[in-house]
């Protein structure tokens, strides 16, 4: 087996750094055994905050990564490591640029700009909150204020869609489908958020309880599992998705991601209506 390579990256912001953070863990997740050791530096707006910076990168050398809104802050750092030779990558560079010839005007250089990113995370923060308060029909009652509500049988990633839709600002909670027990009224009362049924393969369902109660070291044989008794959830929980004409998405071979992407876009479709 191969040894992990441990590379040092300094992620230097001047805002709260979680776009440095998001898009170096998935650049570095493209490289097997690639094992990033951090050096964050956040809200860094002044000279004397530049220097240490510096002094850490001197330091231990490795690759900079940053989004600086001042010229001057940007420059002193750009010419820092153009002279010792460290890489360094101006992560919203391109992308700034683009939307510039796109939009035919200059981007602002003020870090003001930055504390929207601040306010966006405060309402991300707030989004999660909300996911975790009304998980697995938990609170019944605020799910008026969601903007999404999943509703699916046992394990088809409700709660890690909800969590990944909370964390991009988006207020989602869910209610589980149990066997012989009637799904609560309010989910007939909702009209402010957009409501999913989540589906799932028998074979696949039965396959993610079976690997579930494995871990649970649960070795007996019951309905959970019990291949016409899923069979039996299955329909009926179509059933009811096709009765109250929700959007349904399939998940049996989807990834969490590409589950909460698919419902980012009936979002947005939605509200361009």
């Amino acid at each position: 087996m191969r040894l992990g390579i441990y590379f040092n990256v300094h992620l230097v912001s001047d805002s709260t750094g979680e776009t440095l953070n998001t898009m170096m863990r998935a650049a570095a997740a493209q490289f097997d055994h690639a094992i990033p050791v951090e050096h964050n530096y956040y809200l860094v707006r002044s000279n004397k905050q530049i220097e240490r910076v510096l002094n850490d990168i001197e330091a231990a050398p490795g690759v900079v990564w940053y989004t600086i809104a001042n010229p001057e802050l940007r420059e002193t750092l750009k010419q820092f490591c153009l002279k010792k030779g460290i890489p360094a990558l101006a992560v919203l560079d391109q992308a700034v640029h683009m939307l510039s010839r796109h939009l035919g005007i200059s981007a602002t250089t003020h870090t003001a700009m930055q504390h929207r990113l601040d306010t966006n995370y405060f309402d991300r923060m707030e989004a999660l909150n909300f996911s975790l308060a009304h998980d697995d029909g938990q609170n019944l009652n605020g799910l008026h204020e969601a903007d999404v509500v999943l509703v699916g049988v046992s394990r088809t990633s409700k709660t890690p869609t909800c969590v990944y839709l909370g964390n991009r600002g988006v207020r989602a909670g869910n209610i589980p489908l149990v066997p012989g027990i009637p799904p609560p009224p309010i989910l007939g009362e909702l009209r402010r958020p957009l409501i999913v049924g989540l589906k799932l393969s028998a074979e696949r369902l039965i396959q993610i309880r079976r690997n579930r109660l494995l871990t649970l070291q649960e070795t007996r044989e019951t309905e959970y599992i019990d291949e016409d008794a899923v069979r039996a959830e299955v329909v009926e929980a179509g059933r009811l998705f096709q009765r109250h004409k929700w959007k349904v998405i399939d998940v049996s071979r989807r990834s969490v991601e590409e589950t909460a992407a698919a419902i980012l876009n009936i979002l947005s479709q939605r509200a361009h209506h």
